[in-house]
């Protein structure tokens, strides 16, 4: 395809990182562009902060694919709270072009440019988890698009960020319609080809021509004797370790395949050049592609809103298991097979190579500037040996963690790559963290008043779906109940939960979550302890998934009913030493909200939620606090007994 046929701007603009001393953009565009960044608020004649990326500075990805990463420095801190207007100009072949005129659709009704704000306070922020596009469902960025065009017309209070805490991508779920256009993306862009280490297929073109590219790639993977001994003993026949999820049929593989997922998952642009058609697969499963592709053409008609939000409120990610593969690091046993072949080594490698230049750079490009260089000698050489030495890297790397100098501080933790392994059996699951960062981590929050602290996985949550996955684990199959939560390895688990008893770590912990594809929030306190810190557990997932609804229903119904208050279960649980309430969405039935959408959240100024509520496309379920009338029957009732027992105590 030419040149000309594209589009100059594929994906992207994504505001990332902002300070009032930094601002930074991603985007990929077609051909190498110089990029004019300004800003400037709107009784401003001049701008308060310009940048010019020169077209070299951008990572050639493909033919016709290139990325920039716009770190713009101003020379004086930019004002806070105050809506600033940004330009973002591209030249290429002697002409400049304005991106506003390029995708008009980026601007919201009544504005003619793009705008953000810098809002060190954090008193209104977004968040959610599990984007999964071939999810028959409405999108939660929707939702969040919709908020911000509110905050535009000064109906509610802007947002200071978006926070996306795991699964942008579902690297190890993905339909045969995706699959197929992501391959359409690499022939369009010419995005570069790899050899592929001992495997079946030479290359990426080979794979890309397999019969086995379609729904059958867990044949493809090595048997071993480290693979072996993971199917035998804790995957319970799956063949390989891998592909351990039942729908990872078309895991991607490439770093190319990684890359044109997140430019279909995030911009419209290219979907108009890509022809979907069930007669690139085999006849067995033409039915199985024909049932997705409703689900992901809809998806695809629904990316200009997405498009137009990620380019006006700040953006920051983390990625969980889906982002690379499903499982990712569960077990000892896991990491054996897993990385004891060159195969899926690169595979995992290769994911996280993608995550790296769509999610990681931005987030902290200061903190990530140590791996630019690999990574551009690795894609500029593109040879067998600079694909080791890139993968050996990223799987080395160490600082996937990163925070923001925000109030209250804002802790995005790494739950994938620091894992507390067990050191009784090679089955076992995991702890979330080691010792050394969960060190590292109470550190950082000693002397803080109040913390956001952002865990992928809750560290309180449904106490019996722990408990089956802790009962499956015990029979040797942690993998076929995903048993990845806090209370799953001891040692991870005493250390988390010790850092709230520390006298010197914050009196606010807001804990933001995800995974687990429902919304619920638990208020937490220490018991018997009359300055006991306040901890508010607020998990919001999926923004476009859900948890099977039925199964769901039980599960709230039982642990109600096993985990009650006064039930002698809790005792043999890791938080008996604290009480966890859950509270009830408005609107709904249960405590467990089961809707694809957009969590929100707005904080006092001592970090306290104020504002609790999940926005979907059935309406906004706010999580408000105990209702009063209820607690007026508990003291009551206290009341009444102490006056019988006067020596009891309210707790």
């Amino acid at each position: 395809m030419s040149n000309q046929s594209l589009p100059l701007v594929i994906a992207g603009p994504i505001l990332r990182r902002v300070t009032p001393d930094q601002v930074v953009l991603w985007l990929v565009t077609s051909a190498p562009v110089a990029c004019h960044f300004s800003c400037q608020t709107a009784q401003d004649l001049t701008p308060r902060a310009q940048s010019y990326t020169d077209a070299g500075e951008g990572i050639q990805l493909g033919e016709q694919a290139w990325l920039y990463l716009l770190n713009v420095r101003p020379d004086y801190p930019l004002p806070v709270d105050t809506l600033l207007h940004y330009q973002l100009l591209l030249e290429h072949d002697g002409s400049s072009s304005d991106i506003v005129d390029l995708m008009p659709w980026l601007c919201y009704e009544d504005s003619q440019t793009l705008g953000f704000m810098v809002r060190p306070k954090l008193n209104s922020l977004l968040h959610g988890s599990c984007r999964k596009p071939h999810y028959p469902g409405n999108d939660g960025l929707h939702q969040a698009d919709a908020v911000l065009a509110d905050a535009r017309k000064g109906r509610v209070d802007s947002p200071s960020l978006l926070m996306m805490s795991g699964d942008q991508i579902y690297a190890d779920d993905v339909a045969g319609p995706m699959l197929d256009a992501v391959h359409q993306v690499i022939r369009i862009l010419g995005l570069w080809g790899e050899p592929i280490q001992e495997s079946a297929v030479a290359d990426s073109e080979e794979l890309y021509q397999s019969e086995l590219c379609y729904y059958r790639r867990e044949e493809l993977l090595p048997h071993d004797k480290a693979s072996e001994l993971v199917k035998d003993k804790f995957f319970g026949g799956v063949k390989k370790p891998i592909f351990t999820a039942n729908t990872a049929h078309n895991h991607l593989v490439t770093w190319s395949e990684v890359v044109a997922m997140y430019l279909l998952v995030w911009s419209p642009q290219l979907w108009p050049h890509i022809q979907l058609s069930a007669s690139r697969v085999d006849d067995e499963f033409r039915d199985i592609y024909l049932q997705e592709q409703p689900h992901v053409e809809a998806f695809a008609r629904g990316l200009e809103p997405v498009q137009r939000v990620m380019a006006q409120i700040p953006c920051y990610m983390v990625f969980d298991d889906h982002d690379v593969t499903d499982d990712w690091n569960l077990t000892a046993g896991w990491e054996v097979a897993a990385y004891s072949h060159p195969f899926s080594r690169q595979i995992i490698g290769n994911a996280l190579l993608g995550y790296w230049l769509c999610q990681a750079w931005g987030n902290d490009p200061d903190g990530m500037e140590e791996l630019r260089e690999p990574v551009q000698q690795f894609i500029a050489e593109r040879s067998a040996a600079r694909h080791k030495e890139i993968v050996d890297q990223l799987l080395d790397y160490g600082s996937w963690h990163y925070s923001l100098p925000t109030s209250p501080k804002l802790v995005v933790l790494d739950t994938r790559t620091h894992r507390w392994r067990s050191e009784s059996s090679l089955g076992k699951p995991s702890g979330l963290m080691d010792w050394e960062s969960l060190s590292d981590l109470q550190q950082e929050l000693i002397g803080e008043d109040a913390v956001v602290l952002v865990s992928p996985a809750p560290v309180f949550g449904v106490k019996l779906i722990e408990t089956v996955q802790r009962i499956v684990s015990f029979l040797g199959k942690p993998l076929l109940v995903d048993a990845e939560n806090w209370m799953a390895h001891p040692g991870a688990a005493n250390v988390m939960l010790n850092i709230f008893h520390h006298p010197r770590t914050p009196r606010n912990f807001v804990i933001l979550s995800g995974d687990v594809h429902y919304s619920f929030v638990a208020d937490v306190v220490l018991r018997r302890q009359k300055n006991s810190p306040r901890v508010w557990q607020i998990t919001c997932s999926g923004i476009r998934n859900e948890f099977p609804r039925t199964l769901l229903e039980w599960f709230d119904r039982l642990d109600r009913w096993l985990y009650s208050a006064q039930s002698p279960l809790n005792w043999f649980t890791k938080r008996r030493s604290m009480r966890v309430r859950f509270r009830h969405p408005e609107r709904y039935q249960g405590r467990l909200l089961n809707h694809s959408g957009i969590g929100r959240l707005e904080l006092n100024d001592a970090g306290q939620p104020e504002l609790i509520e999940v926005l979907t496309e059935h309406g906004h379920h706010s999580f408000p606090a105990s209702n009063g009338k209820r607690r007026e029957r508990m003291r009551q009732r206290f009341r009444y007994r102490k006056s019988l027992h006067p020596d009891q105590s309210e707790d």
